[in-house]
């Protein structure tokens, strides 16, 4: 591998690093605090789907996210189908948690 320019000694990269994945670390806790706001949120739609008599899973909001994911991810240069694939996730915790927000309705 051959040595990159960006700096002029061992410590200067060992700190980019260090700073770096500091970085890393305090998005990663942002994202899992904004999963779980994402899905939090899974009560308040479920009750709101329930009252209109509407089913969890939602074709069109899933094919409208992700119409919006795949523009996102081409804007931002992010590959497309593992961003996807996170927002599939992220769609699959939300259906999974109204469903057991209703179960646990359902049996008092």
């Amino acid at each position: 591998m051959s040595k990159n320019t960006l700096f002029e000694n061992k410590e200067e990269a060992l700190k980019l690093l260090e700073d770096s994945r500091k970085q890393i670390d305090k998005i990663d806790n942002d994202l899992v605090d904004l999963i779980y706001r994402r899905t939090s949120l899974a009560k308040d739609i479920v009750f709101a789907k329930q009252y209109l008599d509407m089913d969890i899973y939602d074709k069109e909001r899933e094919k409208s996210l992700h119409d919006k994911v795949n523009k996102l991810a081409i804007d931002k240069n992010i590959d497309e189908e593992i961003l996807s694939e996170i927002m599939n996730m992220l769609t699959i915790l939300s259906k999974n948690e109204q469903e057991e927000i209703l179960r646990r309705n359902e049996n008092g």
